[in-house]
């Protein structure tokens, strides 16, 4: 077989592991972000005929669905740089992975959304009357990234962020507790897409959910790019999304653990220990009752939670299953 010069190194370097879990969250975070904001665009400029709000959410927690089957196996596809934060800082993942995946998350929504402005360019300058604008009855800036309602504060958006990124993290914990009662084995990628659904039905409203800074973030540096302006980072509320759902991710795992993981085995409380790394030691086998890191999910039992607990001893490579968006 006839390659050309430097074919092979340049297969060796996407072989390499950090490279392909880079290209996966890539990957993952691109098709859900696609679907979610396609589902957005449909509702802004479909002129109630074309989109709705229940839309939006089935195109975000489907949107999840297909992120997991595209990277469950190699990443994780935690498309999520809460839930990759919470997994470095419950030592489940090496910290020194976490720049790489939330690059990838970032660039992959980054594109996505430059591909939906792309496909609906014609759509948003006949909507809005050819004016880029973030407020008023001609918005566009909205399919991209999440903002205030005026009847909502900055800290009342805060909390509201930060308790659902604690409801997610906490339900994906619960869906892959193998000692609790998970979802069947093959339908954890599904389960999860039906969690994000929920969250977006019950709880949504105030704040439009991002509960990801990788779907806001990006999104909302695009549109500044692309012509909407500095008016994307009105009322300081750019930093909420970002900042708040870490805090949730992280402490909603936390409390699933205390809750529910330590009382059912109180005896082994005391062989869970800080490691020279910093990271929590909390093997399975040595520790039957309590949550392990995790390794990657096959593509037939994807998990976009990530922390399926009392696992096998995870791989060198330190990855984890999907716990994502």
């Amino acid at each position: 077989m006839v390659s050309w010069p430097g074919s092979r190194r340049i297969q060796a370097t996407l072989q390499k592991e950090m490279v392909r879990e880079f290209l996966a969250e890539f990957m993952s975070t691109y098709v859900m972000m696609v679907f979610g904001l396609g589902a957005v665009a449909h509702m802004v400029l479909g002129n109630d005929i074309y989109g709705s709000y229940l839309g939006v959410n089935l195109g975000f927690g489907f949107g999840v669905t297909m992120g997991v089957h595209m990277a469950g196996n190699i990443s994780g596809a935690h498309m999520n740089a809460a839930v990759t934060f919470a997994s470095c800082a419950l030592g489940r993942m090496p910290w020194k992975k976490f720049p790489v995946y939330v690059l990838g998350q970032f660039l992959g929504s980054f594109v996505a959304s430059a591909t939906i402005y792309g496909l609906f360019y014609m759509a948003i300058l006949h909507f809005s009357g050819g004016q880029l604008t973030v407020t008023g009855r001609t918005a566009t800036a909205g399919i991209f990234a999440t903002y205030l309602p005026d009847y909502m504060t900055l800290w009342w958006g805060f909390l509201n962020e930060m308790l659902l990124t604690g409801m997610l993290q906490l339900c994906l914990f619960a869906i892959t507790d193998k000692k609790n009662n998970p979802a069947l084995q093959g339908t954890q990628a599904l389960v999860i897409g039906i969690l994000i659904v929920i969250i977006g039905v019950s709880l949504g409203m105030n704040t439009g959910y991002a509960i990801n800074p990788s779907r806001d973030l990006p999104p909302r540096l695009f549109t500044f790019i692309a012509g909407w302006g500095k008016e994307v980072f009105r009322d300081n509320w750019w930093w909420v999304p970002v900042v708040a759902p870490l805090v949730g991710a992280y402490l909603g795992g936390i409390i699933y653990l205390v809750f529910i993981v330590i009382p059912r085995n109180p005896q082994r409380l005391e062989n869970s220990m800080v490691g020279e790394d910093n990271r929590i030691t909390v093997l399975s086998k040595a520790n039957p009752g309590m949550p392990s890191p995790l390794t990657p999910v096959s593509a037939t039992s994807a998990t976009p939670a990530g922390l399926a607990l009392t696992q096998p001893i995870p791989p060198s490579s330190g990855s984890m299953p999907i716990e994502h968006f």
